[in-house]
């Protein structure tokens, strides 16, 4: 079918600080499920509160983010407050 594009991830529910993925790939971007004043921080690495940083203080509204990010060593986050998120990633894509 000319013109059909499809984009998809790996899917990957968080709560709380830690590795998203640990390999290579891009982050399409994430879902918030629900919020109470919940912040992200997001970095480039497979090691919990290691690697590049990609924002600021994220303060997200409940629904999808689009964020299209190479990662060229994964993705881990910082979670402050309370926040239900789902990231979708593709590995070897970065």
């Amino acid at each position: 079918m000319a013109g059909f594009n499809w984009e998809g991830g790996n899917p990957k529910n968080v709560t709380a600080t830690g590795v998203v993925s640990a390999l290579p790939g891009t982050l399409l971007g994430f879902y918030v499920n629900s919020t109470a004043a919940g912040t992200l921080i997001l970095r480039d690495g497979a090691t919990a509160g290691s690697g590049t940083v990609l924002n600021g203080v994220l303060t997200p509204l409940i629904g999808f983010h689009r964020y299209p990010a190479n990662l060229g060593a994964g993705l881990n986050i910082t979670v402050g407050g309370t926040i239900d998120v789902t990231f979708f990633t593709v590995p070897g894509a970065g």
